[in-house]
């Protein structure tokens, strides 16, 4: 059985991550309306009703901003460590807060979503892990260094959105004030492209069929730039840079046949249905 996954919007306007298969499928995270969210859904051929939940990462407005709204219009339970709900000033129905800790595996479903904590400046900021009938989708942003949970989970997967938020070189010459630059790149901030692109060398297994580059710098980064430093590495799997604009299409991952091409779900009792975007 597949996974299908779309990153809905990546950046820091944003942050939307979906996985899943024709039964159910979670968000990790929902930094962008509820409105924005469903029309980019629908563009794909993606229905709510498969979503059975939303993971949070962390408290940063570009993570949660639609949050409260989409969780009461399609009474979705949360998961959230206590400290990122308190950081956060959410206001969600006490009945839909699910608290989760780190190294915790939580079933929707067939699907099996595992955190582990992660450095950035946040109170209790957590990545995750999506893995069902074997296949294995990494999520991994907002993180100030490689860490050995980081690599461990990164080997297993059969497809990650791999952050790669800043170009070294454009971060130093750019106009961001010495606090902000000295906070990207300390440690507990975000990865830059070689941080990045090192992980995607060293530790890429063979079965690894697509990266999603994603939390690309609008400042200090550009898609082109990202996109060829990383395909120069990449053998036979496919590079995608997730915008901060738009959705990207919808991939299949794993099967008998790895699919490069959307796919659209329309709902657990609809078939798969193959389309060009």
């Amino acid at each position: 059985m597949s996974l299908y996954i779309a990153s809905l919007n990546s950046g820091s306007n944003g942050n939307c991550y979906y996985i899943g298969n024709n039964q159910e499928a979670v968000l990790i995270d929902a930094g962008i309306s509820c409105r924005e969210t469903e029309k980019r859904m629908k563009r794909l051929g993606l229905s709510m009703e498969l979503v059975k939940a939303v993971f949070v990462s962390h408290e940063h407005s570009d993570h949660i901003r639609g949050i409260e709204v989409l969780c009461k219009k399609y009474d979705l339970p949360v998961y959230i460590t206590p400290g990122t709900y308190l950081h956060g000033r959410l206001s969600i129905d006490d009945r839909l807060v699910r608290n989760f800790n780190g190294q915790q595996t939580i079933a929707i479903g067939a699907l099996s979503i595992t955190s582990f904590p992660k450095f950035h400046d946040a109170a209790e900021p957590h990545s995750f892990v999506v893995s069902a009938n074997g296949i294995t989708i990494g999520i991994f942003t907002d993180i100030g260094a490689p860490c050995e949970n980081l690599i461990r989970y990164f080997k297993q997967c059969h497809a990650a959105f791999l952050e790669a938020n800043y170009d070294v070189e454009m971060l130093e010459q750019g106009r961001y004030p010495y606090h902000l630059k000295r906070r990207i790149r300390g440690g507990h901030g975000h990865l830059s492209n070689a941080q990045a692109l090192e992980v995607f060398k060293t530790h890429k297994p063979h079965f690894m069929s697509h990266v999603l580059l994603a939390h690309l710098s609008q400042d200090n980064n550009r898609p082109e730039l990202v996109q060829s430093l990383f395909e120069e590495h990449a053998g036979d799997t496919t590079v995608v840079v997730a915008s901060r604009h738009q959705e990207t299409p919808v991939f299949q991952i794993g099967g008998t046949v790895q699919q490069h091409v959307p796919v659209s779900v329309y709902s657990a009792a609809t078939a798969v249905q193959y389309s060009l975007f």
